[in-house]
């Protein structure tokens, strides 16, 4: 089942006795977890049969001592294990003589408790037999990290649940400088949402008034420009970045181009050179195709093999690698190579 799914399900009161929550992306598993913590319980309810602890605090019987119990004046119990992986969870015997407490329980678990289980930052070993017992009596979900491409729509569904609407740009513009960490993100943009009218449509101008990221200078304007080899205009955001060092650092501006030419280099290679064929190649909305085909005809095949071999030379050079020269420095030389 998939996160939205699971969530419908709960508001439904549609609950299952075991629930394992574990993957290597943790927003989707606090965001269900915070759903069963703060909602399937009332607030009288909660005082007797909701009981939270945190797996390096607690040990396996002490979890399934209070998942045995039963509740009082209410149908259910919420017994959750936050940060789960931390806690001791004990060998599986293949002895089939010797009894496993916490495998007899996910077994035949109490259906008046909801037990849960945030294992977070990592997969939970499959192959275990609680993993199956689980599986069977109850729901285990994977949060899979997304991958970067998948950021921006993940952006515009995300506003759009909340009643507003971003723009291809402004989405492309967080994407690339908060990164696949969702926790992270979604906080940016409950902030800006504070600032801006329901249903307006969110724009580079409220992200550079409300997060402090510039629409005029910022990594994914550098892209554009040198796609479309705007010797000018790649100069004044390079110019910005020596200005402003923490704001754009060069590490993160270098993985930044390094993933834009490595999608240049795909449109080379793609057979299919339609829009709707570029965006599924290149993993980007089709409203960006045409910046694409204006940087495949800029640089050809063999011009952006040369920009991603000296993008890891200058990464090696800003790490110290054969130069003394500063970051400002190394990125005006960088520029002036891959523009000519």
């Amino acid at each position: 089942m998939t996160a939205p799914e699971i969530l419908k399900d709960l508001k439904n009161r549609k609950y299952k006795p075991l629930y394992l929550l574990h993957g290597d992306e943790p927003y989707f598993i606090d965001m269900i977890g915070n759903y069963i913590e703060h909602n399937l319980l009332s607030d009288a309810e909660r005082g007797f049969n909701q009981t939270v602890v945190y797996g390096k605090d607690t040990d396996m019987m002490t979890v399934l001592n209070a998942a045995k119990r039963y509740p009082m004046m209410s149908d259910y119990q919420v017994v959750m294990v936050k940060e789960a992986q931390d806690m001791k969870w004990g060998k599986e015997d293949d002895d089939k003589k010797s009894i496993d407490p916490l495998l007899s329980y996910l077994e035949k678990p109490l259906p008046s408790t909801i037990l849960v289980f945030c294992y977070k930052y990592g997969k939970f070993d499959k192959r275990k037999k609680s993993y199956k017992a689980i599986d069977k009596n109850g729901i285990v979900f994977e949060s899979a990290e997304l991958y970067d491409n998948k950021i921006p729509g993940w952006i515009e569904g995300f506003v759009s649940e909340k009643g507003y609407r971003i723009s291809p740009q402004a989405s492309a513009l967080l994407a690339e400088y908060l990164g696949n960490d969702l926790s992270k993100v979604a906080n940016e943009l409950e902030k800006l949402m504070l600032n801006v009218n329901a249903g307006q449509e969110i724009t580079p101008k409220e992200i550079q008034d409300n997060i402090g990221i510039s629409k005029e200078y910022n990594v994914f304007e550098l892209q554009t420009a040198l796609g479309r080899k705007d010797v000018v205009n790649v100069n004044k955001i390079i110019n910005y970045f020596e200005a402003n060092p923490k704001a754009n650092p060069m590490v993160v501006v270098l993985g930044t181009l390094n993933n834009y030419f490595t999608k240049v280099l795909k449109y080379h290679y793609a057979d299919d050179k339609s829009p709707q064929g570029l965006a599924r190649v290149l993993g980007v909305s089709p409203y960006f195709v045409k910046d694409y085909e204006q940087a495949g005809r800029s640089y050809n095949y063999g011009k952006t093999m040369q920009v991603i071999s000296l993008l890891r030379e200058y990464d090696l050079k800003s790490k110290g690698v054969d130069s003394v020269s500063g970051p400002g420095e190394l990125m005006k030389e960088l520029m002036f190579k891959i523009l000519h």
